[in-house]
């Protein structure tokens, strides 16, 4: 990802007056709001939210309460059309929720709509008139990858890009909408081996199973995502809400089924099997910055736990 300069970078929200950007000019920002977690650049009708959460990009109550605000403002800015999500960590884009604070998070998340879940979160921007788009660097497991899954569109870096959905391996069903993505992009048996095996995939193996849109070199990468931003963000918004609304009447499953899905996560949190193997991962490393670089590795260890 490019990195930002001084001169073309609006951080946390902080934009200045209007600015002629690609020849025209920029409509008045409409994101005023300091973040703790994201960082914010707008372009014309484009907003870049690049994730900044260190260590590792967890998924927690601040993350939750970012998003939630993010996506209450950009809707509500009529001149935004496309949101471009993006990581400032080169090896974790969002690495899956923080299983120590789940309540906190879920808390956030019902700032947005009404019920603590981040399934419910993730599915209001899959049905956002805002087209969004994923651009993946480092990995994404877990809410992580369901993140990136309620994105309109997924494009990952082939260098550095890891996928993982593994809650099985703590007797867990993915809660935040994974399991309904993934078994309508994949089809049955690829999404069982993903889900089942908790193994990490590569980009290019992400790609052929359907998991993201493509999978591309480092250096094309940004350029590819801005490019298409740019252009999508050019077509008439009534055609695009027209074109997600049609797709996701055939594609985006029920809301039912991803509160259904978010239930039975939060009742394997809760079931002692559940509590046990998460402590144990806690143990040895978990939720650390370098034992996640291998999380496969170390969830094949649990059950020694």
């Amino acid at each position: 990802m490019r990195t930002l300069s001084v001169d073309d970078t609006f951080d946390h929200g902080d934009f200045g007056p209007l600015h002629k950007l690609l020849g025209s000019e920029v409509a008045s920002p409409e994101i005023p709001k300091v973040f703790e977690t994201l960082k914010m650049r707008k372009e014309g009708a484009v907003l870049f939210a690049d994730i900044a959460a260190p260590p590792m990009n967890l998924l927690g109550p601040a993350l939750a309460r970012d998003l939630v605000s993010l996506i209450q403002q950009a809707e509500a800015d009529i001149a935004l059309k496309v949101l471009v999500f993006r990581s400032t960590d080169p090896d974790y884009f969002i690495s899956h929720v923080d299983v120590t604070k789940i309540e906190e998070y879920r808390q956030e998340a019902a700032k947005l709509t009404g019920e603590a879940s981040i399934a419910l979160l993730f599915r209001h921007l899959s049905a956002s008139r805002l087209v969004t788009i994923a651009q993946i660097e480092g990995r994404v497991r877990a809410a992580g990858s369901e993140f990136v899954l309620a994105c309109d569109m997924r494009f990952a870096e082939r260098e550095s890009a890891i996928f993982a959905q593994p809650e099985p391996a703590f007797g867990m069903t993915p809660g935040g909408g994974g399991l309904q993505h993934l078994v309508r992009l994949m089809g049955r048996a690829r999404a069982l081996e993903v889900m089942l095996s908790a193994q990490d995939f590569d980009a290019d193996l992400a790609e052929k199973y359907g998991w993201i849109n493509r999978a591309m070199p480092a250096n094309t990468l940004g350029d590819f995502v801005r490019s298409l931003a740019y252009r999508i963000a050019k077509f008439p918004e009534a055609g695009l809400v027209a074109v997600k609304d049609r797709v996701n009447a055939i594609a985006l499953a029920p809301i039912e089924d991803f509160r259904r899905d978010s239930d039975l996560f939060g009742e394997g949190a809760r079931d002692p099997e559940g509590q046990s193997r998460i402590q144990a991962a806690l143990e040895r490393g978990f939720q650390t910055r370098h034992a996640e670089m291998d999380l496969a590795g170390l969830l094949a260890d649990l059950n020694g736990h």
